[in-house]
């Protein structure tokens, strides 16, 4: 059985999520963020050397990072879902965004949480480039959202559970104001049974 290093308010809920879709039994093992600091706790030290969430235990391996995880129980998966056909368009559009999610949309979005999370007067010279690239990120994703139901075409993918915990560290920074093809995806996908299941534990 799979066993989950969950981290309260982290991206590790995209695991349990994934699992939740996928109906893979799992265990979980709750850490706690430092209420003052918000740091996660050095128990997850004791897991993994990096001391973060998610971090997965199976068979004997111990896997850091979530979009290396999903691809591992992706692999799990004896009926190989959530994951296209390889080699198809949609395929590749579920690498792209997968990868896009914690890369070109995960750096800008998280400094501007880290941004924030800093006492500061005036502006900092990051920031015009922030903004560009965030305008520019979002402006992509919201004109693909236009056109398709997911990021990987018309089915449902773990690339829409990579991309979703990103654009949601986005809302919670009230950087999403004016995206209506991004509002209207994230209402979708937030109403499935396994999204509101991994939510239920913080």
């Amino acid at each position: 059985m799979i066993k989950v290093h969950h981290l309260n308010q982290s991206r590790s809920t995209r695991v349990l999520w994934l699992l939740e879709e996928l109906g893979m039994a799992y265990e979980v093992e709750k850490h706690e963020r430092d209420a003052a600091t918000r740091l996660a706790p050095a128990s997850l030290g004791k897991v993994h050397p990096l001391n973060k969430a998610p971090i997965i235990e199976h068979n004997d391996i111990v896997i850091c990072e979530s979009g290396a995880i999903m691809e591992y129980i992706l692999d799990q998966d004896t009926e190989q879902r959530l994951r296209p056909e390889k080699g198809s368009k949609a395929y590749y559009q579920y690498v792209e965004w997968s990868h896009f999610a914690e890369g070109s949309l995960g750096l800008p979005v998280i400094t501007s949480l880290l941004m924030q999370m800093e006492e500061r007067s005036g502006t900092n010279p990051m920031d015009g480039y922030i903004a560009k690239e965030l305008n520019l990120d979002f402006s992509y994703i919201d004109s693909v959202l236009a056109q398709q139901t997911y990021f990987a075409g018309d089915e449902f993918s773990a690339a829409d559970i990579m991309m979703t915990i990103t654009l949601e560290i986005a809302g919670s920074l009230n950087l999403l104001e004016g995206r209506e093809n991004i509002a209207r995806y994230l209402t979708n996908v937030q109403s499935r049974e396994a999204y509101l299941k991994a939510r239920s534990f913080g």
